[in-house]
């Protein structure tokens, strides 16, 4: 998910005004004179469009490289096929849904020490055995489990995750966290925990935090500090809610993108609730917003670009080859890759996974 921008209380009125200028500029009635006989954005975007027939969704699989059925390698995954891809998600406004992500810490009620393997293991055990969701494994362990297009999922300090289904409506939205709170909250009760809904945890390090027993995280782990110094912070010490919503177009796609992202320091100053960390007061309002200014410059922060006349589906596909890898599923293992080229890979020149792309 894309970082939100850096917000403090002395700085968030300067980050306001310049993020507002931004949504002026990205306005669908917006139309900038073209220069030099270059088209105007609004022009050049919906010649893109044009183009591409993107008001006519179609339904394109989800790229994969993987192992077919015969033991065989499928063919490189092409740029054409990923950019094909985020195109097929445009669907009509009747079909438009709403999709939220909602973490949360878990501690202990009495030593307020986070929430350990043993009782995330009870709560997803408890969602299976009395309530009919289905386990998600990793080998012996349970990460995570579904039921009607919900899933619960673990972040890499047990930090509970819930995925929700997508809905038509706020209310609900409201309806399934409700259940979702009540429930997860009266099972880890039976294990003396509780659970608190802030941006950043106010009272332990990372190193008090225990690792959920996901193969991915280890890789995730050793890879952060080598690309910035608060990339830990961000794994273990951190919550957030996000939401998900759907576009019509490839012009649909691009207003809300730019729009969202103009937005994210505004909501982050009115949701603001992470001023604490090592039980101390820190001076800014929301900890987790600025950790996100430090932690992978090459796959977060504010992506300027997306204001640039040439933003659309392809530009984002290329944005998103271009990231460097974490890790290859493969066999049931996480093959780590950390650093690598997605590029290299399609072309069989990973040096953990010679030939394979």
């Amino acid at each position: 998910h894309i970082a939100p921008a850096f917000i403090d209380a002395r700085a968030y009125r300067a980050h306001a005004h310049a993020y507002c200028e931004m949504i002026a500029f990205a306005a669908p009635s917006t139309r900038r004179p073209a220069s030099r006989g270059r088209a105007s954005d609004g022009e050049a975007t919906k010649a893109r469009v044009r183009r591409a027939a993107v008001l006519r969704p179609r339904a394109a699989a989800a790229p994969s490289s993987a192992t077919r059925g015969d033991g065989t390698r499928a063919a490189a995954v092409t740029r054409e096929q990923c950019v094909e891809f985020i195109r097929s998600g445009c669907k009509p406004k009747s079909a438009f849904r709403i999709g939220t992500e909602h973490e949360k810490f878990g501690f202990d009620a009495e030593t307020k020490r986070r929430m350990d393997y043993d009782v995330v293991n009870h709560i997803l055990t408890g969602l299976v055995d009395r309530h009919g969701w289905k386990p998600i494994m990793e080998k012996e362990n349970i990460i995570g489990c579904t039921a009607s297009k919900q899933s619960v999922t673990l972040e890499p300090g047990g930090q509970f995750e819930l995925s929700g289904a997508p809905l038509e409506t706020l209310h609900e939205t409201r309806d399934e966290v409700k259940w979702h709170l009540e429930t997860t909250s009266a099972l880890a009760l039976e294990k003396n925990h509780k659970f608190l809904g802030l941006g950043f945890d106010p009272k332990w390090a990372v190193n008090d935090v225990p690792m959920m027993p996901k193969g991915r995280y280890k890789i995730m782990r050793a890879y952060m500090p080598k690309k910035g110094t608060r990339g830990l912070d961000m794994m273990f010490r951190t919550c957030t809610i996000q939401v998900n919503l759907d576009f019509e177009s490839e012009i649909d796609m691009i207003r809300k993108f730019r729009t969202s992202l103009a937005l994210q320091p505004l909501a982050t100053a009115l949701f603001a609730n992470s001023a604490f960390v090592d039980g101390v007061d820190t001076g800014y309002q929301s900890m987790r917003s600025d950790v996100w200014r430090d932690t992978d410059n090459d796959r977060t922060g504010t992506l300027a670009w997306v204001f640039e006349d040439d933003f659309g589906f392809e530009k984002y596909a290329d944005y998103v080859m271009n990231v460097p890898m974490y890790f290859v599923y493969r066999n049931g293992t996480y093959v780590d890759v950390s650093g690598e080229s997605w590029h290299d890979f399609m072309a069989g020149k990973l040096p953990q996974l010679p030939g394979d792309k």
